[in-house]
C-alpha cells in the first residue's frame, strides 16, 4: 500500500501537469540556428554556415527555466577536409519535456559543382544518443503496467540526410531529421513511417555595402517543416551578417517571433543570444526563450589575411589606393550620366514605337472592316442557296433510309444463314457423341471380359499353389523355422534362385525403394533385389546363402557388424 501510494500521486500530477503544459513537437527545436552550428538545421550547412575551422557552443533554454523546462545543448566542431568537403563532430543533449537524449552527432559534407553557376550539396548527420525518461523522481508500482511509467534506458542510431542545390545566390534544399533510425537495446526500429520529420528550405543572398564593412550580406530563408501528431511548422528566418557582427529575426507559426544577434571579438571569438516570444493561444502565459551561442575560429579568414597585409602597405600604396577610389568614384559618375542618356534615348525610342503603334492600329481597324463585309457578302450567299440546301438533305435522309432497311435485310439473312451452320454443327456433334459412346462401351465390354479371364487364370494358379504346399517334402530339420523368428518359404518363381535370401526391406512405391538402394550403396553394401509378381513389391537383400545355418549367423551377426539394422529370411524352394 506504501508503494502504490506514490504511483497514485505521479500518475496524478503527471495528468494534471499534462492537461495545463503545452504538447511539444519531437523535432530538434533548431529552427533559430544561422550563424554557426547550422548543420544541426541542414546537414549541409556546416561548408559554409559552421564557418569551419571552428569550435562553437549552443544552448536553447526553453521557456527560461533550464531546470525544469525543455532544453537543447549542442557543442560541435567544425574541420574542413578540402575545398569541396567538411566534416564535424559534436555532443548534445535534448530535452523533449518527456524524454532526455544524450548523445553524439556526426556530420559530413560534400559540394559538387554542376557549372559555374550551379552546385549539388549533399549532407548526412548520424545521431548516437541514450534515451531515458526526463523525470523519473517518482518510482513506478512494478504491478500498475501503464506506457506512462515506462522507465526507458535505450541507445539509439538515426540518420538524417539533406540536399541542397544552389543556383547562384538561390539555394533550395530537402532534409529529414530522422529518416533512418535503429533501437539497439530493443533490436526494433525506434520510430515508425508516419513519424519521420521532414523538411524543405529555401534561401536567397543579398550583398550589401554599408557601414563600411566588406562581405556584408542579408541572406533570408523560408522554411516548411512536417512534424508527426503535431500541425507543420512554417518558418521565416533574415540573418545580416557583417564582418564584426550579425543580427537575425524570424517567425515560426508554432514558437513564435524571435530576434537576437551577436558579435565578433579579437577575429577569432564570436558571442550571440536569441530571444524567441511565444504568440499563439497555446503559448499564452508562457515566458520567453533564450538561446545563447558561443565559436571560436582557429585559422584566420582571406578577408583577415587581407586586412593584416593591407595594415602593412606603405603610403605609396594608400595613396594608390586613394587614387584608385576616386577614379572608381569617377567610373560610377560617368556610368549614371550614360543611364542617363540611355533613358532619354529609350525614351524616343518609345516615342517612336507609339507612333508606329498607332499606325498599325489604323491599319488593323481598316483590315477588320474590309473582312467584315467580305463575311456578310459570304453570308448573304448561303442564305440564297440556303433552300437547296434543304433540298439536298431532305434527299439524303431518303437516301439513309434506304440504306438502313438494306441493310437491316442483309443482316437478318446472315443471321439466318448463321442460324442453320449451328444446327448442322449441333446434329455433326451429336452423332460424333453417338459414335465415341458406342466406342467407349465395346472398350468396356473387352476390359471386362480380360478381366474376368485375368480372375480365372488366378484363382487357378492358386488353386495350384495350394496343391503344391500340401506336398509333403522332407527336410533337414536344420533348416526349418524357430519360434519367433520371421521366415518366409515360396516355391521357385520369376527367375530366382533357390536358397536362403537375407531380407532387409519390402517396398511397394519405386521413389522410397530407389532411396533405400541408394542408402545402403552409400553405406559401402551392395544391395540386390527381386519383384515379385504375386504383389508387386521389390524385395531387398543384402546376401543369398545355401543353408540356413548360414542366413542365420548372417543375421544374427548383424551382417558380421556392417548392418545393425532388422533383417529376416525369405527361402526360395525347388519345385
Amino acid at each position: 500500500m506504501l508503494r502504490t501510494l506514490p504511483t497514485i500521486l505521479f500518475l496524478f500530477l503527471l495528468f494534471v501537469v499534462r492537461a495545463q503544459d503545452v504538447t511539444l513537437p519531437v523535432d530538434l527545436r533548431q529552427h533559430n540556428l544561422t550563424e554557426y552550428n547550422s548543420s544541426f538545421f541542414h546537414p549541409s550547412f556546416s561548408l559554409t554556415l559552421n564557418n569551419p575551422n571552428s569550435v562553437a557552443l549552443w544552448s536553447r533554454w526553453q521557456w527560461q527555466s533550464p531546470d525544469a523546462d525543455p532544453t537543447t545543448l549542442f557543442l560541435n566542431y567544425t574541420h574542413r577536409l578540402n575545398e569541396n568537403s567538411v566534416a564535424s563532430a559534436g555532443f548534445f543533449q535534448h530535452n523533449t519535456g518527456t524524454f532526455l537524449n544524450t548523445g553524439g552527432v556526426l556530420n559530413y559534407a560534400y559540394t559538387m559543382e554542376i557549372n559555374e553557376r550551379a552546385s549539388l550539396a549533399l549532407g548526412l548527420n548520424l545521431f548516437g544518443f541514450k534515451q531515458k525518461l526526463s523525470d523519473n523522481r517518482f518510482q513506478q508500482d512494478p504491478q500498475i503496467q501503464l506506457p506512462q511509467l515506462v522507465i526507458t534506458d535505450d541507445f539509439v542510431l538515426q540518420l538524417a540526410p539533406g540536399l541542397l542545390f544552389s543556383l547562384d545566390r538561390l539555394s533550395v534544399g530537402i532534409a529529414s531529421e530522422n529518416l533512418f533510425d535503429y533501437n539497439f537495446t530493443t533490436n526494433e526500429r525506434h520510430s515508425k513511417p508516419e513519424d519521420r520529420i521532414y523538411m524543405g528550405l529555401a534561401s536567397y543572398v543579398f550583398p550589401l555595402n554599408f557601414f563600411n564593412f566588406e562581405e556584408t550580406v542579408l541572406r533570408p530563408m523560408v522554411y516548411y517543416k512536417s512534424i508527426p501528431d503535431n500541425d507543420s511548422q512554417i518558418g521565416l528566418t533574415t540573418l545580416l551578417s557583417t564582418e564584426k557582427f550579425w543580427a537575425q529575426a524570424g517567425y515560426n507559426n508554432f514558437y513564435g517571433i524571435s530576434f537576437g544577434g551577436g558579435g565578433r571579438f579579437f577575429k577569432r571569438v564570436s558571442i550571440g543570444a536569441l530571444m524567441e516570444l511565444g504568440m499563439g493561444n497555446d503559448l499564452s502565459g508562457k515566458d520567453p526563450t533564450f538561446e545563447v551561442l558561443v565559436a571560436y575560429r582557429f585559422i584566420k579568414s582571406d578577408k583577415e589575411e587581407e586586412t593584416e597585409v593591407s595594415e602593412e602597405d606603405n603610403e605609396d600604396e594608400k595613396l594608390e589606393k586613394k587614387l584608385a577610389k576616386e577614379e572608381e568614384k569617377a567610373q560610377r559618375l560617368a556610368e549614371k550620366e550614360q543611364e542617363k542618356l540611355a533613358k532619354e534615348k529609350a525614351k524616343r525610342t518609345k516615342d517612336s514605337l507609339d507612333l508606329v503603334k498607332k499606325q498599325q492600329d489604323l491599319d488593323r481597324k481598316k483590315e477588320l472592316e474590309e473582312r467584315q463585309k467580305r463575311t456578310k457578302d459570304s453570308l448573304d450567299l448561303i442564305e440564297k442557296n440556303k433552300e437547296v440546301i434543304a433540298l439536298q438533305k431532305e434527299q439524303q435522309r431518303k437516301q439513309d433510309s434506304i440504306n438502313k432497311v438494306r441493310e437491316a435485310e442483309a443482316l437478318a439473312e446472315k443471321q439466318r444463314l448463321e442460324q442453320l451452320r449451328k444446327q448442322d454443327s449441333i446434329a455433326k456433334a451429336e452423332a460424333l457423341a453417338e459414335a465415341e459412346r458406342l466406342r467407349a462401351k465395346r472398350e468396356i465390354d473387352s476390359l471386362t471380359q480380360v478381366r474376368i479371364a485375368e480372375a480365372e487364370a488366378a484363382k487357378k494358379a492358386e488353386e495350384e499353389k495350394a496343391a503344391e504346399q500340401e506336398e509333403v517334402v522332407e527336410e533337414d530339420p536344420a533348416d526349418r523355422p524357430q519360434a519367433g523368428e520371421k521366415y518366409e518359404e515360396v516355391n521357385t518363381e520369376d527367375g530366382l534362385e533357390p536358397g536362403y535370401y537375407l531380407i532387409t526391406n519390402v517396398f511397394g512405391t519405386k521413389k522410397y525403394f530407389d532411396a533405400f538402394m541408394k542408402d545402403l550403396t552409400e553405406r559401402g553394401l551392395e544391395p540386390k533385389s527381386f519383384l515379385r509378381s504375386l504383389n508387386n513389391y521389390n524385395y531387398v537383400y543384402l546376401k543369398r546363402y545355401d543353408t540356413m545355418a548360414e542366413a542365420r549367423r548372417a543375421r544374427d551377426s548383424k551382417y558380421d557388424g556392417r548392418y545393425p539394422d532388422k533383417t529376416w529370411i525369405f527361402r526360395v524352394v525347388s519345385k
